[in-house]
């Protein structure tokens, strides 16, 4: 991985191997990054990504493997009130699988990267978007306060 800023804005390559949204934190916790939004493209080997199930209260996760093309890949980073960073992230992929073009798309909990990934990292600029925990969702939401 290696990154530059310019302006406002971090400029992130990750390479082959290395795990996208684990190299995004470290970036924020590197550059003491507490809120910020991310999107990108790129080329993956494998993903895990997630769909809430309302009848459980609980995501359910699906493997992705082989040659998959991140079509588009959203999210951000905020912050708990004892500095922990979360992330919140979705990605859509393109893939072949049984000879036939797909599409998978979800929550992402995580994603290999294969060639490379291309990632904006913009940090929020004036202030801090805390989470806040939901106990009906059991997760958390943004936080203002």
């Amino acid at each position: 991985m290696d990154y530059r800023r310019y302006g406002d804005t971090y400029y992130v390559r990750i390479d082959k191997g290395d795990e996208i949204i684990g190299c995004i934190l470290d970036i924020c916790r590197r550059e003491n990054i507490r809120s910020a939004t991310f999107n990108g493209i790129g080329g993956c080997s494998g993903a895990q990504i997630q769909t809430f199930s309302l009848e459980t209260g609980a995501f359910e996760t699906r493997e992705l493997s082989g040659m998959l093309e991140l079509v588009s890949l959203t999210g951000n980073v905020i912050t708990d009130g004892q500095g922990g960073l979360f992330h919140h992230t979705h990605a859509v992929f393109a893939c072949k699988e049984d000879g036939r073009h797909l599409v998978a798309a979800g929550h992402i909990k995580s994603a290999t990267v294969r060639f490379t990934a291309e990632i904006e990292l913009r940090p929020v600029d004036g202030g801090v978007i805390r989470r806040r925990f939901d106990p009906e969702t059991g997760t958390g939401f943004w936080d203002f306060e």
